[in-house]
């Protein structure tokens, strides 16, 4: 009864019947069996959201669900997928935004699930995970070699043997490995090493002329994925398959998109791209192998005109494209292609190894062309009509080489056009709703109003819609609630005495609240800091009797079960922090934010699309600072309660949250909480439940 191979129930190679509707039993026996597979309990939240997503996958409506940690939404969604899936016989998509739940979903709910099902369906589930093809061992790469790409910082003779450690190491573990999953290689490998043993999507020579392509773990992957039920992958899979003229999922009925306030941040970060003067001179030196003419010379020498033109300029958003840096960038591009042209089409007949190295070629090419391309298309058009921002990064203190970035400043657009309007979506978290409505995160989506048929109005600031757009959108959202009573369970302090925050570090006061607070909590607290600054300086400047792990000290992994296994310490770390630990019992009593997680000023992305905003007559400030903000804030405060047994305080130093115009909206955003700002009365409801 186990999963296949690749995490895939198949029973055999070819598609299961398809059963009529009216042949399986009702949704609420198969819930029910379900429920009592994983050793649950049905609950009011869960069976309402089980209702909702059957009715919209029913009626092929966009839905939004709300459903609060301890809901059971996992169930709530996958139960009714499974039996669309199943009486339609088509394949329904579900998409994580991280490793942990896809891994929770295919490891433990998946298997129960099937098992449970397998009965009452009359047939097996079949279900699989699918990942990027750079998540897999390539076969051929490691038969023909990778190309020589060196890398900077690997002239030390110790970090070059320990690199050809790991490769081989990586070679050894792929002649016993059965899925070639990155993920089940354990410890894992440097980012370098792996890429000996990988290829991207577009450095695959593709199923006709790879000669591994009978063994090749990512098409088998795909292949029985394509047999599957359900398939889960992640947001930037989903992305891919919205943004490239390849296909990477499989066909596919519906989408149910968990985690789904992150949606919006992984989709702009697939459909944005950077141009460094490494990647020129790699492209250079993969083309120079090729390409008989001066034109791969004169990509090398462009290579190095970008570095100094970069270096001429400060780190910051482009909204001008200074003379030096554009005449470069339509230098690049011109050269490059150039280059492809004098590379001309792939011969019919080729060593594999020849033809790797062309096609890592021709990649890295058409990789600089419609990269500068675009950077350049950018600054052709007004400020308030660009579709993308530009800008420049530099690492502090030179530890990695600057590069142009290139991003979208909406990709409401995108996720209209490419997904609500060719699936039926099911998006959901515990945080969906900020300021107490679901408009801030559907207007990013490019959802409408709720209450209208239609698309968004023109000229919106998520890219716009056009009026002309044929098919309206229809979704709803429901919030189904938690099975936390918060005002009982947790209280939410705000430190509306202590100065605001400034720029300079956390000031003597924050320090002395979080001491005080720390010692009436008996350790017991997680510090989420809006940048690693401020928690390396808490960690270090802190005067407590407890021990503090500081994020970065060890993996996140280690750090977290490190935290839960002991009550009296204390974790301090930032943004991966905010969203990812999940401590239910007496080791986490206390979550404490040093200040409201606005986007810096500086953000080039944010900054831009709250301009954007600006320009189009809405308020920039409130639709992208504040609610992204207030996600973090939730997120944040979601650490606390993991189970009904949980209580504790969540801290918020920053008295902002209380005083200024925007603190009513931040705080509707968070769970309802008991909330005080008198700091007596919080120690002493910390001390009560330590000495509980």
């Amino acid at each position: 009864m186990g999963g296949g191979r690749y995490g895939c129930r198949v029973s055999s190679p070819a598609p299961q019947p398809r059963i009529a509707k009216n042949d399986l039993p009702p949704l609420s026996e198969l819930v029910a069996a379900s429920v009592e597979a994983v050793g649950g309990t049905e609950r009011p939240g869960q069976t309402k959201m089980v209702e909702a997503v059957d009715q919209a996958l029913r009626r092929k409506e966009h839905l939004a669900v709300q459903a609060g940690t301890g809901t059971g939404k996992s169930l709530a969604y996958l139960v009714p997928a499974v039996r669309h899936a199943v009486s339609k016989g088509v394949t329904v998509v579900v998409s994580t935004a991280t490793i942990a739940l896809q891994q929770q979903l295919v490891d433990r709910d998946l298997p129960r699930l099937a098992e449970a099902l397998e009965p009452l369906l009359g047939r097996e589930l079949n279900y699989a995970i699918l990942k990027g093809r750079r998540n897999y061992v390539c076969l051929n790469r490691m038969s023909v070699g990778a190309p020589d790409d060196p890398e900077d910082g690997l002239f030390d003779t110790a970090q070059v043997s320990a690199l050809g450690r790991q490769v081989q190491r990586l070679h050894e573990w792929a002649e016993s490995t059965e899925r070639g999953d990155r993920d089940e290689l354990v410890p894992g490998v440097s980012e370098q090493a792996w890429r000996q043993v990988s290829v991207t999507a577009k450095e695959c020579l593709g199923g006709q002329r790879c000669p591994q392509a009978q063994s090749c773990f990512s098409e088998l992957a795909r292949a029985e994925a394509a047999e599957a039920d359900l398939v889960v992958t992640n947001h930037a899979m989903l992305a891919i398959d919205a943004l490239e003229d390849f296909q990477v999922l499989p066909e596919h009925d519906a989408v149910v998109i968990d985690e789904a306030h992150d949606l919006v941040d992984r989709v702009t970060s697939v459909a944005s791209s950077e141009l460094s003067a490494n990647a020129v001179e790699t492209a250079a030196r993969r083309a120079g192998k090729l390409v008989a003419d001066r034109s791969a010379d004169r990509l090398k020498e462009l290579g190095e005109d970008l570095r100094v033109a970069m270096e001429e300029q400060e780190a910051a958003r482009l909204d001008m494209l200074p003379s030096h840096l554009g005449n470069t960038l339509q230098a690049l591009r011109e050269t490059a292609q150039e280059c492809l042209r004098a590379l001309g089409p792939e011969p019919k007949e080729a060593d594999p190894a020849v033809a790797a190295g062309r096609r890592a070629a021709k990649t890295s090419l058409e990789d600089l062309n419609t990269t500068a391309e675009r950077m350049l298309k950018s600054f052709e058009v007004p400020i308030s009509e660009r579709w993308d921002v530009v800008w420049l990064s530099k690492s502090f203190e030179g530890k990695w080489p600057p590069a142009l970035h290139v991003a979208p400043i909406a990709v409401g657009g995108l996720l209209r056009e490419s997904l609500f309007r060719t699936r039926t979506t099911i998006l959901t978290s515990a945080t969906l709703t900020l300021g107490g409505s679901f408009e801030p995160l559907a207007r990013q989506w490019g959802l409408p109003s709720l209450g209208t048929a239609g698309p968004p109005v023109p000229a919106t600031e998520d890219g716009g819609a056009s009026a002309d757009d044929e098919k309206p959108l229809i979704w709803s959202g429901l919030d189904v609630g938690s099975p936390f009573d918060y005002p009982r369970s947790g209280i939410l302090y705000i430190a509306r005495h202590l100065p605001a925050p400034g720029r300079d570090g956390l000031p003597k006061e924050y320090l002395e609240e979080l001491s005080a607070l720390i010692q009436a909590a008996g350790g017991r607290t997680l510090g989420l800091f809006s940048s690693m600054r401020a928690a390396k300086q808490a960690a270090e400047e802190l005067e407590t009797d407890f021990p503090v792990l500081c994020q970065g000290e060890d993996s996140t992994s280690q750090l977290v079960k490190q935290f839960a296994e002991s009550p009296e310490t204390c974790l301090f770390g930032t943004l991966s922090l905010w969203q990812g630990v999940d401590v239910p019992g007496p080791s986490l009593s206390l979550v404490v934010m040093d200040r409201i997680p606005f986007p810096r000023p500086d953000d080039p992305v944010a900054s831009a699309r709250q301009r954007a905003v600006a320009a189009r007559g809405g308020n920039g400030f409130m639709q992208v600072a504040a609610s992204q903000a207030a996600l973090l804030l939730a997120q944040g405060a979601g650490r606390l309660l993991r189970s009904t047994s949980d209580k504790g305080v969540v801290a918020i130093l920053d008295p902002r949250l209380s005083t200024a115009r925007y603190g009513s909206f931040l705080q509707s955003s968070l769970p309802p909480f008991w909330t005080t700002t008198d700091p007596a009365v919080v120690r002493s409801a910390l001390t009560r439940l330590t000495t509980a």
